[in-house]
Formats: C-alpha cells, sequence, structure tokens
C-alpha cells in the first residue's frame, strides 16, 4: 500500500478515536438516561435506579453526627443513627446492599455530583442545594434550630448571640451556617467541616455556644455532661429531606414514596427513638421529629 493511501486510514482512524473516546466521556454524565457505544453495550445514567441495581449496593453519605449517623469506634461500623436505618431500609426496598460512603455535610451535595453516593438523608433542601441536587417534595422529619451554650452565657433569643464577644461553632456550608451569617452577624462565628469538629470546640472550650439543629445536641450534651440546651426565639423549625443527584426523575420519585412511608408510618420517629434509647436517653425528654407530634 502506498503512503498516499495509508495517510488517510491513518487519520480516519484517528478521528473514530476521538469520537470514541469523546463519546466514553459523554456517557459518563449524570444527566444520560442511557446510550450505547461501539458494539451495542448500554450505558446506564449515574445514580438511576437502573445502576444501582446493577451495581446491587445503595451508596448512602454518612457523617458523623448522632442522632443522624454513628460509627462504632471498636468495630468501624456505620451502625446506627436515623440516616443508618432509612438508607438500610431503602437499599432493602430496593433488593441491594446499604454502602456508607463518609462524607461532610459541606462535600455531600459535591459527593452526588461526582457519583460518588447516590442519596445523602438530613440534608436541608435550600435553594441553593437545588441548584445542584434533587429533592423529593416528602420530608424525613422536622427538627428546630437550638444551641448548646455554657451554662453562664444568658440565652433565650437570637440576639442575645448577636455580639461580637460571643464565638459561635457551626458546621461549614450548612443550613446552620446560612441562618446564622443572616441572623447573628455581629457574632464571631466560627465555621467547621462537620458536628464533630463543632462540638469539640464546645468541648474545649474555644468557642461559647455550638449551634446544631436540637437532635444532636441532645446527644451532645448526654455525653459532655454539661452545658445547656437553648431553643433561642424566634423559633426556627424546618424540614430536612433527602439529597439525589439530578437528572433521573424516576429515582426521586422512588425516594419520596420511601420518605412519605417513613413518616406517615411513624417509622422515623421510632428510628429517632430507637437510637436515643440505645444512647442512653429517654426519648420522652426529647422533642420529636414529626411535625404533627410536636
Amino acid at each position: 500500500m502506498s503512503a498516499s493511501n495509508t495517510a488517510p486510514l491513518e487519520e480516519k482512524g484517528n478521528h473514530e478515536m476521538k469520537l470514541n473516546r469523546r463519546t466514553v466521556l459523554t456517557l459518563t454524565g449524570a444527566t444520560m438516561a442511557s446510550a450505547l457505544i461501539a458494539g451495542g453495550t448500554p450505558v446506564l445514567a449515574a445514580g438511576s435506579l437502573e445502576e444501582i441495581k446493577e451495581r446491587g449496593k445503595l451508596r448512602v453519605g454518612v457523617t458523623q453526627a448522632p442522632p443522624w449517623y454513628s460509627k462504632d469506634p471498636s468495630t468501624g461500623e456505620w451502625a446506627s443513627g436515623v440516616g443508618v436505618s432509612a438508607g438500610k431500609a431503602m437499599a432493602e426496598a430496593l433488593g441491594v446492599e446499604f454502602e456508607p460512603v463518609e462524607v461532610t455535610w459541606g462535600t455531600a451535595v459535591a459527593a452526588l455530583q461526582s457519583n460518588k453516593i447516590d442519596v445523602m438523608f438530613v440534608l436541608d433542601a435550600t435553594d441553593e442545594r437545588k441548584k445542584a441536587a434533587s429533592f423529593p417534595d416528602s420530608p424525613l422529619l422536622y427538627y428546630s434550630l437550638a444551641v448548646l451554650a455554657k451554662d453562664d452565657v444568658p440565652v433565650t433569643s437570637w440576639e442575645d448571640l448577636n455580639k461580637a464577644d460571643i464565638k459561635i461553632a457551626v458546621p461549614q456550608a450548612t443550613s446552620m451556617d446560612k441562618f446564622l451569617t443572616e441572623n447573628v452577624g455581629a457574632a464571631d462565628i466560627q465555621r467547621f467541616p462537620g458536628n464533630t469538629e463543632a462540638i469539640a470546640a464546645f468541648q474545649s472550650g474555644r468557642v461559647d455556644a455550638v449551634c446544631l439543629f436540637h437532635p444532636p445536641l441532645i446527644a451532645a450534651r448526654q455525653k459532655l455532661g454539661r452545658g445547656k440546651i437553648v431553643v433561642p426565639s424566634p423559633v426556627k423549625s424546618n424540614p430536612t429531606s433527602a439529597a439525589v443527584r439530578k437528572g433521573d426523575t424516576e429515582f426521586v420519585e422512588f425516594v419520596d414514596a420511601q420518605l412519605a412511608d417513613y413518616y406517615q408510618s411513624g417509622k422515623i420517629q421510632t428510628w429517632y427513638e430507637e437510637f436515643l434509647t440505645g444512647f442512653g436517653l429517654d426519648p420522652k425528654s426529647a422533642p420529636p421529629i414529626i411535625k404533627e407530634l410536636l
């Protein structure tokens, strides 16, 4: 074969290679339902119900934040917490295994976008998050924003904390962070990767208070044995949900139906009370997480 005939064939081969590479890269996008590559092999959308079932695992984002997620330090197993119970129940409904994947509150949405997890429970559907993730209509549970403060810090309202000499710890890039920034901006707000680090700052005396929604503070107060939990006025109560990847309506609808069942049947309250009991707390001493019971 002459050189003049070889060149066009090589260019054609290189062109086909580029197209194939481009096609493969395109097929990895989370927004495609399915497509075909050379040979007719179907490629499923990242995070779709089909992909989850094919994988045989539901990847649930977890972070050390009792009562939502709690890792057993002796085994390293994510054994308890409302989010763990919900994740296991949802995996069972899909006929797959529950696979916990460690993230932080601030990185959960990015983990969804990069196809590292399929769902993250107890994540508020803020306007900013809705731009990057999908949320079902049904709430997972309701809770109130509160603070665990030093015993000698007078707190009855949010305005009591809105002072330059008050140091408040909060998990970064959360709805709690957003609320403090907008309503207690004069305070020294110190941001941490997650609940554990924010509570540790309070435990060490580096801050005067830590701001979280009330359930995790109940567990923290029990462990620390000091401080007071206050729900400042005006009371800030809101629903929380579960975040999933954008682009798969079928999976969003499935998650929505599951959350509706957990809430309406009272399963979510039962899981919450089971965790509190296992943690050594009387469930009757804690506000419920179902709005109709508040």
